[in-house]
This record gives C-alpha cells, sequence and structure tokens, in this order.
C-alpha cells in the first residue's frame, strides 16, 4: 500500500496534523533545511530525518529551488507571515475568457494554442461562415436564364463618328431549346467533358477547386473548377470580370441554383448560353454554325465536338481563329484531340458503350462547315470590323465572347471616303487588266493595302480582298507574302545608324569602332558576286558552299553608289551591306520602325533583300516612321469603346524615336530617288514629293509598293494563291494581266498612285525635311576608291530567275530546305532568298525562295497579324 494512504498513528506530539500546525506558526519566513525540523518527531519515528515521510519532504522542499535551503515568499509580502508563497501575493489566479498566450506555460509552449481553443476558433468561424452563407443565400437573386440569352448589336463608327454598321450579336439563331430537344448524345458529351458529377454534386465542387489552385501552384496548365452549375451562373451573369467579388458571388448563386433547381433546368440553362464561337450562343445557333442543322439532329461524334468548343472556341474552330495559336492547322489538331478524348471520357464514365465510340472514331473527324460571315459585312465592312474587333481584344480586357455578346460602341479610325477610294483603286486595276476568263493566269489574284498617318498612327484605309462575305482572309493584315526589297530601307538605315564593321577587329562591334554609311558610299553592283563577310573572306554555307547573289535579269551595274543601288533596286549591294553591317542591326532597325519580329524571317545573308513576310498595316507604318522624321507609333484601328454610356476602352497613343531624324530624312530622300527616277516613277503624284520602293520576289509571286508623303503612308502588295487547292503555295504571277511579269513598278505602283493622289486631293503638298549629311563615303568590297558608277538608264522590266551559285573554285550551293512551312506562319523559316524582280527574292544562303505553304483561313503562330496576338 502506499505510503500517503497509511493510517497514520494516534499523535503522540508529532505526525502530519503536528508537522502541518508547526508549518503554520508564523516565521522569519524561512523553513528548515531539514525535514526533520518541520515534521517533528512525528510517524513515530523520531527526530531522524531518515524516517521522515515523502509528503513532509516536499513541503519542506523550497519552490523554485533544487534541494535544501530554497526562501519561500511569505503571504503578507515580506511580514514574515506563513503560507504557500504566490508570486501574486497570495491572490488566486483571474481566469482568462481566452487563455491566450496560455498562462502557466513557459517558453514556446505559451504559444501554442490548446486544443480547446483550436477547438473553439473553429466553431466559431464555421459558424461565422455558415452565418454569412445563409444570409447571403437567403437575400442572392438567381439570374434568369432567357436574360441571359439576350444578345445586343454593336455599332461601329466611323473616323468622323458617323455610324458605319450595326453588326455583331444577334446575326445567328439564338432560340431558346428545352432540354427535351438537346439530343442525349449532347447532353452526355458536356457532363462527361465538364463535369462528371454533375447528377449529385452541389452546384459546386470543393475538390475541383482545390485541384485547380494545386495545379496552377505547380505551374501547370490553369484550369477553372468550375461545375457545370457555375459555368451557368456565369453566363447569366452581367460581368465577366475575374474579380473575387464576382467569384463568391458566383458560388453563392450556384449553391443555391444547385439546392433549388432542377437538374435539367440548369443542364439546359447552361447549354442556351453557353458560347460556342462563331458568334453562336446556345445549342441551337451553334448547330446551324458548324453543321447548318437542328441541334436535336445532332450525332454523338457533332455532339463531341460542339463540347470541345466550350472549351475554347477560338481555339477549336477547324478553320481558325485570332491570335498566335488559332491557326487552322493547329485548331484542327486541338479539336480532333479533345473529340477523341471526349468520346474516351463518355466510354470511362458509363455515358457510352465501347463499340460506339469505336465506331464514331472509325468514321472520323465530323465534317464542319465554312463560317458564314455576316450579310451586313459585305465588301469591305466586313474586314474593317473584324480588323478593329481583333484590336479591341488584343489591346484591352475585353474579350472575344463578350464583344461577340454586343452591345458596345466602337470608334474606330477608318476614314469612309479613303476606304472607298481605295478599294475604288484597286477594283479599277483588277477589272482593266486582270481578267480569270480570258486568261487561266489570272485566277486566283489577291491584292491587299493599307494607309497610316505618319504622325498618329491612325489606320485610315485598307483594303482587305474583294468581298469579306466570299474571302475571308484580311489581306491587309497578315497573309504571309514576302515583301521583297521594300525591306532594303531598313539595311540603309542600319547602315548610317550603327555603321559599317572594321575588318580588323572582331564581329562584335561599338558603333564607336564603325564607321558610319553615307548614302554615297560605293558597293560593286555587279551580277552574282562572291558574298563575303565583313572581314573580306568569303561567305561559307553549312556545307562549305559559296553563295554568289544574281541581279534583276542577271545584270552587271558596276561600281554604284547606295543610292543608285536603292534607285534601280540592284541586289549585291545590299546583300554585301547587310553583311558588312550584321544582320541582327538590319533586324533591329525594321523591329524599331514598326515591323513585328515574329513576321520576320531567319537572319541568313538574303534577310537584307526580303525574305520576311510584314503584312501590309505593318509595313506601311514602318514607312511611316521614316515620313515622321524617324519617330515611330504602332498602327491603331481603335479610338475608343463605350457601353451603357460608359467608357470600356480608350486608345492611348505611344511613340518612340526609332532612328535619328537624320537617319530617317536621309532615307527619305534616297527614297525619293525611286519615285523621281528609279523603278517607282509610275508612283510619282506630280509636284507633290513622295517616296518609295518597289518589290517583287523570287518566281514572280509578289509584288510590292510601298511609299509616303508627309501625311500619309501606303503599302500595296499583290500575289496569287488559290484557296481551295489541297497544298496552299503562292503561284507564280508571270503572263497575269497579259504581261510578261509582274513586279512592284507595274499594278502595285498604279494603285498606289491612283488611290495616293485621290486621298491627298485639297492637302497641301507638303515637302520632306531637307537631310544634312551623315556618315562617310565607305569602299565596299571589290569598290576600288575612285569608282565611275554605271547606273542603269531604266528599271528592268525582265523576270527575276532562280538563285542559282555561279561556278567558282569552290563548291558553290544554295541550302535546301527541310520542311515546307505555312503561308501563315512567319516563325516557320525556309530561308527563302533574294534577287527577284525589282528587288524581289530568289533562293539564297539560308533557304530556295520556295514560297511558304499558305493557309488562307488561319493565323500566323506566334503572331496573328497586327490585330490578332499580344504584339498587335
Amino acid at each position: 500500500m502506499s505510503e500517503h494512504r497509511r493510517k497514520p498513528p494516534p499523535p503522540q506530539g508529532g505526525g502530519r496534523a503536528a508537522a502541518r500546525r508547526a508549518a503554520q506558526q508564523p516565521t522569519s519566513g524561512r523553513r528548515a533545511a531539514s525535514p526533520s525540523n518541520s515534521a517533528g518527531p512525528g510517524h513515530g519515528r523520531g527526530d531522524d530525518s531518515r524516517y521522515a515521510g515523502r509528503a513532509d519532504t516536499r513541503r519542506a522542499a523550497p519552490r523554485g529551488g533544487s534541494g535544501a535551503g530554497g526562501r519561500r515568499r511569505s503571504p503578507d509580502a515580506g511580514t514574515g507571515g506563513g503560507g504557500r508563497g504566490r508570486r501574486d501575493g497570495g491572490r488566486p489566479p483571474v481566469k482568462r475568457f481566452i487563455d491566450y498566450p496560455r498562462a502557466g506555460k513557459s517558453g514556446a509552449r505559451r504559444w501554442i494554442p490548446s486544443w480547446k481553443l483550436t477547438a473553439g476558433m473553429v466553431l466559431t468561424f464555421g459558424a461565422l461562415i455558415l452565418g454569412i452563407v445563409g444570409v447571403a443565400l437567403a437575400v442572392v437573386r438567381v439570374p434568369s436564364a432567357q436574360l441571359a440569352s439576350v444578345v445586343q448589336k454593336n455599332v461601329y463608327y466611323w473616323a468622323d463618328g458617323k455610324q458605319m454598321v450595326v453588326a455583331g450579336g444577334g446575326n445567328l439563331n439564338r432560340q431558346i431549346v428545352e432540354i427535351a430537344q438537346i439530343p442525349q448524345s449532347m447532353q452526355d458529351a458536356v457532363i462527361s467533358a465538364e463535369n462528371a458529377s454533375f447528377e449529385t454534386d452541389w452546384g459546386v465542387d470543393p475538390m475541383g477547386i482545390a485541384r485547380a489552385v494545386v495545379k496552377m501552384a505547380q505551374g501547370g496548365e490553369t484550369q477553372s473548377g468550375s461545375t457545370i452549375t457555375q459555368q451557368f451562373v456565369k453566363n447569366t451573369y452581367l460581368s465577366q470580370e475575374q474579380t473575387l467579388k464576382r467569384k463568391a458571388t458566383e458560388l453563392l448563386i450556384s449553391v443555391k441554383v444547385g439546392a433549388t433547381k432542377d437538374k435539367d433546368f440548369i443542364l439546359a440553362g447552361y447549354l442556351n448560353t453557353a458560347y460556342y464561337g462563331r458568334g453562336a450562343y446556345g445549342i441551337q445557333a451553334a448547330a446551324r454554325a458548324y453543321f447548318d442543322k437542328d441541334c436535336a439532329d445532332l450525332t454523338p461524334s457533332e455532339s463531341a465536338f460542339l463540347s470541345a468548343t466550350l472549351n475554347g472556341p477560338n481555339l477549336y474552330d477547324p478553320f481558325g481563329g485570332q491570335g498566335p495559336a488559332a491557326t487552322a492547322e493547329k485548331n484542327t489538331k486541338r479539336a480532333t484531340d479533345r473529340w477523341k478524348w471526349t468520346l474516351d471520357r463518355e466510354v470511362q464514365v458509363g455515358r457510352m458503350d465501347a463499340a460506339e465510340r469505336d465506331k464514331w472514331v472509325a468514321q472520323g473527324f465530323p465534317k464542319v462547315q465554312k463560317p458564314k460571315p455576316a450579310t451586313n459585312r459585305a465588301g469591305q465592312i466586313g474586314y474593317l470590323t473584324g480588323l478593329a474587333d481583333n484590336y479591341i481584344v488584343a489591346h484591352s480586357r475585353i474579350s472575344k465572347a463578350e464583344l461577340d455578346k454586343g452591345g458596345y460602341q466602337i470608334y474606330t479610325t477608318f476614314d469612309r471616303d479613303k476606304v472607298n477610294t481605295l478599294a475604288k483603286s484597286v477594283e479599277d486595276v483588277r477589272k482593266a487588266n486582270i481578267k480569270p476568263k480570258v486568261r487561266d493566269v489570272d485566277q486566283f489574284v489577291q491584292f491587299g493595302g493599307a494607309s497610316v498617318e505618319p504622325k498618329t498612327g491612325k489606320i485610315v484605309a485598307i483594303y482587305g480582298g474583294e468581298n469579306a462575305l466570299e474571302h475571308f482572309t484580311n489581306n491587309s493584315d497578315y497573309t504571309g507574302v514576302q515583301v521583297g526589297s521594300t525591306f532594303k530601307p531598313f539595311v540603309l538605315a542600319a547602315a548610317m545608324t550603327h555603321g559599317k564593321r572594321n575588318p580588323g577587329l572582331g564581329p562584335q562591334q561599338s558603333d564607336s569602332q564603325r564607321t558610319v554609311v553615307s548614302p554615297e558610299s560605293i558597293y560593286n553592283g555587279n551580277n552574282k558576286l562572291t558574298l563575303r563577310n565583313y572581314n573580306g573572306s568569303v561567305w561559307h554555307d553549312q556545307n562549305g558552299g559559296e553563295w554568289r547573289q544574281p541581279n534583276d535579269g542577271d545584270e552587271d551595274k558596276g561600281l554604284v553608289t547606295l543610292r543608285t543601288a536603292m534607285q534601280y533596286s540592284v541586289n549585291t549591294p545590299f546583300i554585301q551591306l547587310g553583311m558588312d553591317v550584321g544582320t541582327d542591326l538590319v533586324q533591329e532597325a525594321a523591329v524599331k520602325a514598326g515591323l513585328d519580329k515574329d513576321q520576320l524571317a531567319s537572319l541568313t545573308p538574303t534577310f537584307s533583300l526580303g525574305t520576311s513576310a510584314p503584312s501590309a498595316i505593318r509595313l506601311a507604318g514602318a514607312y511611316a516612321t521614316f515620313a515622321a522624321n524617324g519617330k515611330q507609333t504602332d498602327p491603331y484601328s481603335v479610338e475608343k469603346v463605350e457601353k451603357n454610356g460608359k467608357s470600356a476602352y480608350e486608345h492611348e497613343a505611344k511613340s518612340a524615336q526609332a532612328f535619328d531624324s537624320n537617319v530617317a530624312n536621309n532615307v527619305t530622300d534616297v527614297l525619293k530617288t525611286v519615285v523621281e527616277s528609279g523603278t517607282g516613277t509610275k508612283a510619282q503624284l506630280g509636284n507633290r514629293p513622295a517616296a518609295g520602293k518597289t518589290g517583287t520576289t523570287d518566281g514572280n509571286r509578289s509584288a510590292w509598293f510601298a511609299g509616303y508623303t508627309p501625311q500619309l503612308s501606303t503599302a500595296i502588295g499583290m500575289y496569287r494563291v488559290d484557296p481551295n487547292a489541297k497544298k496552299q503555295e503562292f503561284l507564280s504571277m508571270r503572263g497575269v494581266g497579259g504581261q510578261p511579269t509582274i513586279h512592284g513598278a507595274s499594278f502595285p505602283a498604279e494603285i498606289w498612285a491612283d488611290y495616293m493622289g485621290k486621298a491627298l486631293k485639297g492637302q497641301p503638298a507638303l515637302q520632306f525635311d531637307a537631310p544634312q549629311p551623315i556618315g562617310e563615303k565607305v569602299y565596299g568590297d571589290g569598290a576600288s576608291p575612285s569608282p565611275s558608277p554605271v547606273p542603269s538608264t531604266s528599271p528592268s522590266a525582265s523576270p527575276s530567275p532562280s538563285a542559282s551559285a555561279s561556278p567558282s573554285k569552290q563548291p558553290t550551293s544554295s541550302p535546301t530546305p527541310t520542311r515546307t512551312c505555312s503561308l501563315f506562319d512567319p516563325k516557320c523559316k525556309n530561308g527563302g532568298g533574294s534577287g527577284g524582280k525589282n528587288g524581289g527574292t530568289t533562293g539564297g544562303p539560308g533557304g530556295t525562295g520556295s514560297s511558304p505553304s499558305p493557309d488562307p483561313t488561319g493565323r500566323p503562330p506566334g503572331s496573328g497579324g497586327l490585330f490578332g496576338g499580344p504584339n498587335g
């Protein structure tokens, strides 16, 4: 039996009671160190401390000390009174409602909440949340599904504020259909792909949200974590802004909808309000837009495809969308993969038999019809509104889905008179010369153009094609057409900015180590000169071959100034000048002028001769930089956007000094020579000064004229491509219009002159700023210090031959392309070359000059044209 449970012996002047009484007698505040002094002779064991009990020992032991002799505080704080000592003077501790930091604990334990405190906090927080949610659910209203299907029109305005067109939403059938009219296959596809637990969840999926958060935190693909109920609620909500307030409201409404509405009501509401692309809101409109049938007639295969468009219609329309990732080729692959995955997913969740899945897979991807533009966008209107739409999506927070839903007032920069004038100038040339019923070669001829104000960047006019209802690609935007010698001014600008490299130094030289080049510098203009590095050594391709650049018509021009070489579009001086300066700096000059880097070719030597394919808009904007004395302003098409009387977007002008004003003025002075007495004489505007450049590419596959006055910069392009051909490629224009060859000095220059003369009618004939002397008269490789320039008396009209390597002691070759590029893929680099008529491109270092394969309905990866991508 334990000691503290023994029955004490009769008191004989000792024992526990005596010990306690002795302990309570007034003392001086000290207690004996030995247990025998406090316990006395109790327990019948005498005074020997060896027989003192455990309780006596514990009572005698001082607090806070170790061993004997410790001191304890008296209850009277120093009065010598007896009793158990306390830090608070003997008063009992006051209990706190929330014991935190924890009393009676020391160190880190004071800051660790007790289980009681933790449980209390959880219960309190839970009760608070339930209370808030309860109140919110009681006051929140469920939006009307019918209201969500209402789609308004967008109103577009000309630059003068007059109404251009009412377009946008409401062009397709938006009939609300009952759940019974929506085929079970569509219901199964959407539930399987979007929300497999739809029929059993509460309207929200906490695990799905958690998975989405974890996925994003890990840097993986962004996921919404939303249920069908949440998406239905979001579609019915007016605001699509990504804010915590909207998300919280969405969750509350979703819970209430999930608790109070039938699942068929929710599913029908979602399928009737979702956006499927092509301006189609609701399953009935989508079935008509993609398959030209009622939704009740959709097959399981077609349903699987339409469910994919809900994942992002711009990226799943097989005919392409807007932006760098939405080419027709990429969209088709993406849609096919998603379609197949959806069918597999239906089998996985038990909504389709494997045998039925195999049947639809064997039949292949469903046949989707081409997009049908709205009838009120005929002629150039469709190109104008489409360009404005792309610009808005690329430069504002307004999504494509919101824009298609309508209700916006869009104020553009387009000048109605100039748009009509440009269209008439093109059509006049077309009607007079292009006769497809007479000549087969006249079929598939395309024109494109754009006109930009140099000082403001406003796009005042474009020509996108014959009719937006028949030709869907906007030819003023990115088309993949190489620009040939219209690229040479950027080589000259780089040479006058950075200079020619010193042959005795390394390739990476600072501007102070270089020699700034004057337009009067001398270069060898003979045909098929051996291309050399900046230090004079022979340039070799990756196979060890040399490159000999041809001129137009294989003509020898002798020693010429750079001004003369530009005037008559001599290729050999400019390909060598690009090597002397560095193609990287030529690229930099082009980008600073306003070209999109994603639309530029790879940096082979022939890069300097125009293997790149910028859009007409970008080319006109870059030439506008020279017209504006070197000040670059990005072209734009929308001034402002309003909705419900409030501003939704407003353009902010941004500009930068791309080149020194004297560099720009010298480039302009050289380009004036081209128009006055060079290859661009057909672009003369009477007594109005004009500067410009012709360009034609290898095989006569494209022709350009780009030029400007102080008030207006315009680029006109021409090419041939059969949109119905299985293999899309640019076609030769030899024989078009009854002419042996087509070059920039022919139809493009005629259109440019006719349009510019009419567009500037009534405006003063402003003069360009006079250039000041710049740089030094340097001599290119093979040019003697005392040259005798031999200018050509007239621009050559002979067709441009394909580039070939001239015989030499060393093997010469042109690299062979390893793949065929898409027409709308500026990042795909065949390399290309230069040497076509009027500075066109032929096979050169890094490529053979073969035309890229076009996709007239797609967009360029990494670009999307001026208004289809992040850089727009």
